[in-house]
């Protein structure tokens, strides 16, 4: 009897060939696939957030160079506080006297709002040294009759006193010589309605003016009338100047 047997096509191979370490690199279709490198997302993220900086950036900046312009610099001790002259034609008395010069001290306080005028003993006479306020918060002007050592208190005149930011800037345009444009005068009458007890309640900067001190209300009289000569002697006249023109400022005891 012939027994027949098979053997499969690997025991055909030679030993050696088991014995080696063999490398197999994967095909496909019979040719070489390099790696792919994964792309990088466009920064659209970063540039949007560079724009957004730069937006805050200038939103900062901006406000700021405004707020720094127009109340820390108009608040600088050197830009508030002036030391004027006017020379004005006196309608009143001219041509006796002709020109006039008025000199003053004028301190404006742009954050509080109001209003300082110093008007030292004039050198022609017939006007008394006097401190001002114009409160532009309370409404009110204070005057203090520095020969009488009195203070007399009435409504702010706004027609005829600016207001804190346009007095600033004209002072600030006529900084550059000593006198003021020649100007002119206009009068005003006042006349004493009562005293004032109550001092707080004309505000903080008036009651500092007038603290200590005899303190009276003023209405202000609409047409000038005459007073008789043997009534001149109860009035007494302060000039000064908060805007353009010089004004007069005539308080009498009794009409």
């Amino acid at each position: 009897m012939v027994k027949i047997t098979f053997q499969s096509v690997s025991a055909q191979k030679p030993e050696k060939d088991q014995d080696v370490d063999k490398i197999v690199i994967p095909q496909a279709h019979g040719r070489l696939v390099p790696p792919m490198k994964p792309r990088k997302p466009f920064p659209v993220g970063l540039c949007c957030l560079a724009v957004g900086l730069v937006i805050f950036t200038l939103g900062l900046v901006l406000p700021s160079i405004y707020i720094y312009r127009y109340y820390f610099m108009s608040q600088m001790p050197e830009d508030s506080l002036f030391h004027c002259r006017v020379i004005y034609e006196d309608s009143v008395y001219a041509p006796l006297r002709g020109r006039q010069e008025l000199e003053e001290n004028v301190g404006i306080y742009l954050e509080e709002n109001y209003e300082q005028i110093s008007v030292p003993v004039p050198h022609f006479g017939g006007s008394d040294p006097a401190d001002i306020v114009h409160d532009f918060q309370r409404g009110l002007t204070a005057y203090h009759d520095i020969a009488l050592d009195k203070c007399y208190i009435t409504e702010l005149n706004t027609t005829a006193v600016m207001p804190p930011r346009s007095l600033w800037e004209l002072l600030v345009n006529v900084k550059r010589g000593t006198y003021l444009p020649q100007t002119y005068i206009v009068q005003e009458e006042m006349v004493v309605t009562g005293r004032l007890r109550n001092m707080r309640q004309l505000g903080p900067f008036i009651h500092r003016l007038c603290f200590g001190k005899e303190t009276y209300r003023l209405r202000r009289r609409n047409q000038r009338q005459r007073i008789e000569r043997r009534e001149t002697k109860k009035c007494h006249k302060i000039r000064h100047f908060e805007n353009t023109f010089v004004v007069e400022t005539v308080i009498c005891d009794r009409f």
